[in-house]
């Protein structure tokens, strides 16, 4: 069954097409929900709660764009609204220390060479950084979102997001060193 046929039986309702919907995308609505939450239990209620409303705001999808665009609109401003919840809990650290723009194009520059190391490993090493570094890792590369729009969402000002961004990438950037390191190792 096409989305667009799923779509019109969900807005009526049918509880057959939204199990078929919520199996069809509730994989990669997960890699979502872990990307920004970093723990599995938090994952998977940000799962459930992003199709209870997804479901409920199905009839405001008028079909102008991807139904998987929508959808996935939907998780992240769960996850979002998540993290700025959980917030006061994690503050961002010291990292609101500014970066002169020097170090910014350095970084920037530095590309993640991760062509050799599975998909699931790099989004274990996402996940598991700091929550600050996480979330805004996450909002510029994968909602490619400016610095700017990340302050504005996350209430922080720019600088502080360029700060959370680089530092993200050079921690990173250390990971994907040593396991490209040790693979070398091996491979003498």
């Amino acid at each position: 069954m096409e989305d667009s046929q799923l779509v019109i039986a969900c807005k009526k309702q049918d509880r057959n097409a939204q199990r078929v919907l919520y199996e069809r995308y509730a994989p990669a609505m997960m890699a979502v929900c872990l990307r920004y939450s970093g723990e599995e239990e938090t994952a998977r209620d940000l799962l459930h709660d992003g199709f209870i409303r997804a479901f409920t705001q199905i009839g405001s999808f008028s079909g102008k764009g991807s139904f998987d665009g929508w959808l996935r609109r939907i998780f992240v401003n769960l996850a979002l609204e998540n993290y700025r919840k959980e917030k006061q809990k994690y503050r961002f650290m010291e990292e609101y220390s500014y970066i002169n723009a020097d170090e910014t194009e350095t970084v920037a520059d530095n590309s993640l060479d991760i062509e050799d190391i599975p998909e699931k490993e790099v989004l274990d090493m996402i996940k598991n950084l700091p929550p600050g570094y996480r979330t805004v890792f996450n909002m510029y590369i994968f909602e490619e979102m400016s610095h700017r729009e990340i302050a504005r969402v996350l209430g922080i000002n720019e600088a502080a997001s360029r700060s959370q961004f680089y530092r993200a990438k050079k921690m990173l950037q250390k990971k994907i060193s040593a396991i490209l390191h040790n693979n070398q190792r091996r491979v003498r």
